[in-house]
């Protein structure tokens, strides 16, 4: 019996880890690259949107899901609007990228992967059996994410999304009782370091009533993250190399869709790479039926997100939405529905 082809994942976050497991649990030798290690932390909102419980039983996931937090409203926060509460039509996972990315590690060495953590592979050329999961695409310098977890912050909702000048901040329960605070923010000359740049930040783009809520809480200044030149693509362009999650595609984090976007980019690819090992396919029509699967699956998703995603930043777009909050006349399920 003829052995199938090894697999080369480079990036170790939730796309890699899960399409190497699922190779792996399908018998196929899989070898992932990860720079870090793990546990760490990330920027990310860590709640999860839109992720299809077929994906989940797919990829394996679910015994690693089973004490998620489940999230069922959303309170908006519109300049000094009462806050506008969405009922979500299923219900958001709440999860830190610093538990969920060490299980599914774990998990992948389990089943009998080979993890190559502190491994940063400087040779980025396209190959047969070389997938690039190797995060966001670096942009221009505009936009600056921070996130940090905090305790004792008590929420109106599970979640909030605050919109302040140019900025946009979620927060969203997680384990252990932690809040997780997660912001987009236009680059500015912000004095702070550590724990104190994300309430400096908030404070710098009007959202001095969030900032003061931080300063009552306990600040976990080990979970302190920050990531720059963010850009985010409008659509999955076609391309000689297979890449996955936000390597592919990173959709504006207000959606909460990134993390169910990198879970289903795995799933999208999972069968062509199977029948790529059992040597059915040429690596070129795995590559062809991936990139088809995916732009299929996230064309629209995108194009939504990209058309609200100013309304959400820009303060005079702001002040539309927030008239049209109060008149109720923003379409928030049909909003849900386009980005999932």
């Amino acid at each position: 019996m003829i052995s199938p082809p090894p697999i080369e994942i480079i990036g170790g976050g939730l796309a890699g880890l899960s399409l190497g497991l699922a190779l792996r649990r399908a018998g196929v030798p899989v070898t992932l690259h990860e720079a870090g290690t793990y546990p760490r932390h990330r920027v990310c909102g860590e709640f999860i949107t839109g992720l299809d419980p077929s994906t989940i039983e797919r990829l394996g996931l679910g015994p690693l899901l089973e004490d998620v937090l489940r999230h069922h409203e959303v309170a908006w926060f519109i300049h000094d609007q009462p806050p506008r509460i969405q009922q979500l039509p299923a219900a958001a996972l709440g999860l830190s990228r610093f538990v969920l990315d060490a299980r599914i590690a774990r998990a992948f060495v389990a089943a009998g992967g080979d993890l190559q953590t502190g491994s940063r592979v400087t040779d980025l050329d396209p190959r047969p059996g070389r997938i690039f999961a190797t995060g966001r695409r670096r942009g221009k310098p505009t936009w600056l994410g921070l996130k940090l977890h905090a305790r004792h912050l008590e929420l109106t909702r599970e979640l909030e999304l605050h919109l302040g000048a140019d900025a946009y901040v979620g927060l969203a329960q997680i384990e252990g009782g932690a809040v997780n605070v997660c912001g987009l923010f236009r680059r500015q000359d912000v004095v702070g370091r550590g724990a104190t740049l994300l309430p400096a930040y908030l404070r710098a783009t009007g959202l001095d009533r969030l900032a003061a809520r931080l300063d009552a809480a306990e600040l976990d200044s080990s979970s302190c993250s920050a990531i720059a030149a963010l850009d985010f693509d409008r659509h999955v362009e076609p391309s000689e190399r297979l890449s996955l999650g936000d390597a592919c595609a990173m959709i504006p984090p207000f959606t909460g869709n990134g993390m169910a976007m990198a879970f289903q980019s795995a799933e999208l690819a999972l069968d062509p790479l199977l029948a790529y090992a059992a040597g059915t396919a040429t690596w070129s029509d795995t590559c062809d039926a991936t990139q088809a699967a995916l732009h299929g699956r996230f064309r629209l998703r995108l194009a939504s997100a990209d058309l609200l995603h100013p309304f959400l930043l820009q303060p005079r777009r702001q002040r539309w939405l927030a008239a049209l909050s109060r008149a109720r006349l923003i379409p928030f399920r049909p909003l849900y529905a386009s980005l999932h």
